[in-house]
């Protein structure tokens, strides 16, 4: 038998039951990672792969089929692709910056003890996850206000995220009162504390919920189909849609022949699905060592 050394430097002995737990609970764990890199890895291939291979091909695909990279240079040749980029981006960083700031300023007020109507404020607010309008009238709404057809119609009407709020405003529960105390004691305001003490003490919750503001307005197609008709104000992930739902690759091959459209459509797919999936990737390592934390805290405190 194999021996570890526990708490306090006392014995422990491993028998062949604990070594074949922990040899299942790998290999669980291993399946786990190959089904989901998989999917990823299948379209990373595959967007590296000759159209007609690739049609050709059935089963797994665990290597590219007539390596080449034509599709990449159709996707960045293609000036719908970039211009949706530029979409993406306003709206991400246009709904990060209202959200964020709507956000975690509704979360300092509901989570100070003293606001009056505090618990009926809460219970409005939490109302809204489970009753809503719908969607005619909230189309009305936007309509109403003139955001039609603009880029301010993906920000304006998602300020604030009821869930997130509810993390947030956990997470500056728990920061202790009496730093709030000792800071008005010493002169400080409501916008010094919320600035200067509950912010920097809550870093990992806010880099979760920008995380999650950041991948939500990301990935966000279906309202980009209901409020906008122009063409030039698309966002990426709307025209990934038409490609490979509507299956309309053609015009981001222009004017090239039968044999190459052919040889480009079926890999153009895939290139512009890791073209318009790599950035927001980025994001990840940047907030993984806050990501458990702030999860935690704002779901266990408070």
């Amino acid at each position: 038998m194999r021996t570890a050394y526990g708490e306090g430097g006392r014995t422990v002995r491993r028998t062949i039951g604990d070594r074949l737990g922990d040899a299942v609970i790998a290999a669980i764990l291993l399946a786990l990672v190959i089904v989901s890199a998989y999917p990823f890895l299948y379209v990373l291939l595959a967007s590296f792969s000759d159209g007609n291979q690739l049609l050709a091909h059935s089963g797994l695909l665990l290597r590219s089929y007539g390596f080449h990279l034509d599709a990449y240079e159709t996707v960045f040749r293609n000036s719908a692709i970039w211009k949706g980029y530029l979409n993406t981006i306003t709206v991400v960083a246009g709904s990060l910056l209202l959200n964020m700031l709507v956000t975690s300023m509704t979360a300092y007020v509901l989570s100070r003890r003293r606001v009056y109507w505090n618990k009926a404020f809460i219970f409005l607010i939490v109302f809204t996850m489970f009753f809503n309008g719908g969607l005619v009238p909230f189309y009305l709404v936007v309509k109403g206000i003139g955001l039609i057809d603009s880029l301010a119609a993906l920000i304006v009407p998602f300020a604030v995220n009821t869930f997130n709020l509810i993390i947030m405003r956990t997470a500056f529960a728990s920061v202790p009162e009496s730093l709030e105390e000792s800071a008005t004691i010493d002169g400080a305001n409501h916008f010094t504390v919320f600035w200067r003490i509950i912010l920097p003490l809550s870093l990992p919750v806010l880099a979760v919920i920008t995380l999650y503001y950041a991948v939500e307005k990301w990935n966000a197609w279906f309202y980009a189909s209901l409020f906008l008709r122009d063409r030039e104000l698309f966002p990426l992930q709307l025209i990934l849609r038409e490609i490979l739902i509507s299956n309309s690759t053609d015009s981001m091959l222009g004017g090239a022949s039968v044999d190459q459209a052919v040889l480009v459509s079926e890999s153009l797919k895939y290139a512009t699905i890791i073209v318009a999936t790599v950035p927001i990737l980025c994001l990840y390592p940047f907030v993984q060592k806050y990501f458990v934390k702030g999860v935690m805290v704002g779901a266990l405190k408070g």
